[in-house]
Formats: C-alpha cells, structure tokens, sequence
C-alpha cells in the first residue's frame, strides 16, 4: 500500500495525472491504476475526476493527513535500519528564507564531511511556506525566524542573530556614514523583498517604528536580483549583516548599521515536532547545535 500512498500523495502536491506521473517517473496509466486500486482497497473515492483531476474529495482530505504520516514513519524506519548497518546515508530536504540561504554552507558542509554518504535538496521558501513543507512531511528541516510570528509545532534550535544595515553603492548619499537611521534609510531609493517575506514584514515594522514607510522602486523575492540592482548605483536596499559578511561586501558597495532602533531577531533550524525523528534529522540537529555554539564563541 506505500507505493499507492506516495501515488495519492504526488497527486495531491501536483493536483494533475500527468504532472504527478512525471515526477514519480511512471507512466499516466500505472499512475490511474494505483490510486483506483487505492480507492477500492480503502472502499471510499479520493479523487473527483472527469476528464482531469479536480479535486480531492473530503474522505480524500483524510487520507492525504494518514498517508503523510504512514510514509514519513516508514521513510524513518527504513533510515535507522541502513544506518544501522552502512551509516548515515541519503537526502536532507532543507528550506530556507531567502537572507539565510547564504549562511547554509555553514551547517551542510561540515555535516556532509562528517556524513558524506548524504546529499542536499535545498528550496528558498518564505516563512509561512517553511513551515507548511515541514507540517506537510514535504522537506525535513527549515531556517526561518524564529521570534517574530508563530511557528506552530517545531522544534528549533537559534543559530544567530540577524541584524540590518544599508547596503549602498560608494559615493551615493549616506554612503560614507557609520551608522544611519531607519527614518534616513526610508529616504533612498530601494529595492526590497516582496510583501509574502517576512524580512520585508520586519524591515516595514522597523521602518513605522521609526515613524518612516517603505516606498520601494523595486521589489522581488530573489536576492540575486537586489544584489544586481545595488550595484548599479541606482538603487539601496536594507539586508542582514551576516548576509552582507557572507558575500564579501567590498568596494564600491557599502554595508551601513542602521540604528535606531539597532533591531535584531533570531534565525534557526526547525524540524517537526514528532518522534521517532529519522536518523538524517537527529544528525542535522547535532550539527545545528554546533554551529550555534560557534555563532555564540563569536
């Protein structure tokens, strides 16, 4: 029955026969055959369906909650016993808030040193969407915030603290200060993250504390895109020290400290709550818990 449980769930993910059928690498046909089979085995219909897929039906709402969790506990089984016998092996599915995105190498290399048998998936995702993957077994762990909106059930482990600065081209206004304000920052012209991230939540609440409002030129959910537009001169943008420190800043970029308030909330990794974890997720909290020391000797 696993097989058909996966088939069901790739079906509801993709909510199409064909997109489903191409991601589990069979044909239409097997795909229809399996979830028929399904269906009679468990005497109820999970799918309305006529010419197209269209919906689940309320028992296959049901379903889809008990077939997450069989295939997670079996996926876990199946860990500890290879484990078991060859050491950790298999894929990490880690998604990640565009600003910690630049800070992963620091948790996946030193595990996979250690594990080498072990590879990565990792998805840039926005806060809330973290958290629906991980509710819906679809990766195994998040890096999001973890003190500004609620998380649900998680276990977290805080790796660091971020904090916000300019970053502006040389020879642009405020571009040879040490320090500026949130009330300044809002003066420039800036290209921020979309509404959907909850950096640019955070970075709008600071803006209000300070009796200022973003008034982006530009905005867009990939920081590769800020990066490129920074460097024209034309536009700033308001990111992470630690993002800025990763990517190796230099001239003529200028990364500022914004003060006033000098704000800061803290980033980490989060898995589901729910035992047994599978081994991969034990490992990954381990080398969590000493990145964070790391951070901390800092």
């Amino acid at each position: 029955m696993i097989d058909k449980l996966e088939f069901f769930m790739a079906l509801a993910r993709t909510r199409h026969f064909g997109k489903a059928a191409e991601e589990l690498g069979i044909t239409q046909p097997t795909l229809s055959a399996g979830i028929k089979q399904l269906e009679d085995q468990l005497g109820v219909m999970l799918v309305l369906r006529g010419s197209r897929f269209q919906a689940l039906t309320p028992e296959g709402e049901q379903v889809l909650v008990w077939a997450r969790r069989i295939t997670n506990d079996t996926r876990t089984m199946r860990e500890e016993m290879h484990a078991a016998r060859r050491g950790l092996s298999g894929r990490l599915r880690i998604a990640a808030i565009p600003t910690a995105l630049a800070m992963t190498p620091l948790l996946t290399t030193p595990f996979r040193e250690r594990h080498p048998g072990v590879s990565f998936t990792i998805l840039s995702r926005t806060s809330i969407e973290v958290l629906s993957l991980l509710g819906n077994f679809d990766i195994d762990a998040g890096i999001t915030y973890l003190d500004n909106e609620p998380l649900g059930r998680v276990l977290s482990v805080p790796l660091y603290a971020e904090r916000y600065q300019l970053i502006t081209a040389a020879g642009t206004p405020l571009s040879e200060r040490e320090q500026v304000t949130w009330s300044e920052v809002a003066e420039r012209p800036l290209c921020l993250l979309t509404p959907d991230m909850q950096n640019r939540r955070i970075i709008d609440h600071h803006l209000a504390e300070a009796g200022a409002s973003a008034r982006p030129t530009l905005e867009s959910n990939s920081m590769i895109v800020l990066f490129s537009h920074i460097r024209t001169g034309k536009w700033s943008s308001i990111m992470p020290l630690n993002l800025a420190e990763t990517f190796g800043f230099a001239e003529p970029i200028r990364a500022i400290p914004i003060v006033g308030p000098d704000a800061s909330h803290s980033v980490g990794l989060v898995v589901a709550a729910r035992e047994p974890r599978t081994p991969l997720v034990a490992a990954l909290l381990e080398e969590a818990q000493r990145l964070a020391k790391a951070f901390q000797s800092k």
